[in-house]
């Protein structure tokens, strides 16, 4: 486990986890009312939290499987990627698929996120690449199963 800095201007919790195996943490909304998203709509909400995440750790913003199932919200850039340079206040970009209206109130959990590792590449030009199975196979290469 590694201990990243936060600033939370909210008034409300620190992302956390529910459970021991969860690997998302909940973002609240920080909003001073009430805003209705309709039909198509999408909206930035803020979060109030601001990070400091180390070189190499990405911390990616995802749907709650909730609000998705049960009405219709999604994050419209999922998931969005928070560098680790970044400083400013991690935002949700929510967008309402269903048919209708949809409230977010204040302090609702409208995201999670997940804080991960990664890897910087350098591009090793080449005029061939190794051979596999599947080779050039794309989309729906496989067939019904």
């Amino acid at each position: 486990m590694i201990a990243i800095p936060i600033v939370n201007t909210s008034p409300y919790p620190l992302p956390q986890y529910a459970t021991t195996g969860s690997a998302g943490m909940d973002l609240y909304a920080d909003i001073a009312e009430a805003v209705v998203l309709r039909p198509l709509q999408r909206r930035l909400f803020p979060t109030g939290i601001r990070l400091s995440l180390p070189e190499g750790y990405e911390a990616q913003v995802r749907p709650r499987s909730g609000l998705a199932l049960k009405k219709g919200l999604t994050v419209l850039n999922a998931p969005g990627t928070i560098d680790s340079d970044y400083r400013g206040e991690v935002g949700v970009v929510l967008i309402n698929l269903s048919e209708q209206d949809v409230e977010i109130q204040p302090g609702e959990r409208i995201a999670q996120m997940v804080v991960a590792r990664y890897e910087q590449v350098t591009w090793q030009p080449t005029e061939n690449l190794d051979s596999t199975q599947r080779g050039e196979g794309g989309y729906g290469h496989t067939g019904k199963k």
